[in-house]
C-alpha cells in the first residue's frame, strides 16, 4: 500500500523516580535503564531517531542513535502540581476522576488529555518511514489513541513498562498495530 509508514514508539528507560508521576520534570533515567533501551532497540529496523527533548527519553535515545532529532510535542503529559509526587500523596477523588476522564478532569495546572491527543498526533503526522520515537507511556498512549481511535480508558489498558516497544504501520487514513513488546 503506498504512503504506508512504520514507526517505533519506544518508552524511555525506568527513572531514578520510579513511581512517580512524571510529566514535564525533568528527572534522568538510570544506567540500567538506558541499556535497557538499547537493547529493544537492537532488535528493530529504523533510519531515522527522534526524541521527547526530556533527559529521561533524550539519554536513552543518544545511546541508541548519533543523529536523534529532539521534539518537544513527544513529552509526556504536563501533571501540573502532580508532577513528581507519588500517586499516594494525592488527594485520591481528584486523581480518581483524572483517571476517569482525563480530558475533563486534568491534574490542577496541567494539560488535558486532548492537548496530549493533539500535539502527539501532530508529530506522528510528521515522522518519515521506518522511524524509532524515544518518548513516554503518556505520549505513546496519546499515538494510539490519534492513530487507532482508542479513547482515553482504551489506551490506559495498555500495559507500557518502561523499555516497552510500541510498532505501529500507519496509511494516511489508518493504522494497524502490528506488534506490542515488553
Amino acid at each position: 500500500m503506498s504512503g504506508a509508514r512504520t514507526v517505533h514508539l519506544l518508552r524511555h528507560g525506568a527513572t531514578v523516580r520510579p513511581g512517580c508521576l512524571l510529566g514535564h520534570g525533568d528527572v534522568p533515567a538510570t544506567k540500567a535503564g538506558i541499556a535497557d533501551c538499547v537493547r529493544a532497540a537492537a532488535a528493530l529496523s529504523f533510519d531515522h531517531v527522534v526524541s521527547s527533548d526530556l533527559r529521561r527519553a533524550a539519554a536513552c535515545a543518544a545511546a541508541i542513535g548519533s543523529a536523534v532529532r529532539h521534539d518537544a510535542r513527544w513529552r509526556e503529559l504536563d501533571f501540573g502540581d502532580w508532577d513528581g509526587r507519588a500517586p499516594a500523596e494525592l488527594d485520591a477523588a481528584a486523581l480518581a476522576a483524572f483517571w476517569d476522564d482525563p480530558d475533563t478532569c486534568p491534574p490542577p495546572g496541567g494539560e488535558c488529555w486532548s492537548g496530549l491527543v493533539a500535539r502527539v498526533d501532530a508529530a506522528l503526522a510528521e515522522l518519515a518511514d521506518a522511524t524509532l520515537v524515544v518518548t513516554h507511556g503518556g505520549a505513546i498512549r496519546a499515538a494510539l489513541a490519534g492513530a487507532c481511535g482508542f479513547d482515553a480508558r482504551q489506551v490506559w489498558a495498555f500495559d507500557l513498562p518502561c523499555a516497552a516497544v510500541v510498532t505501529v504501520r500507519l496509511w494516511d487514513d489508518a493504522a494497524q498495530i502490528v506488534r506490542l513488546s515488553a
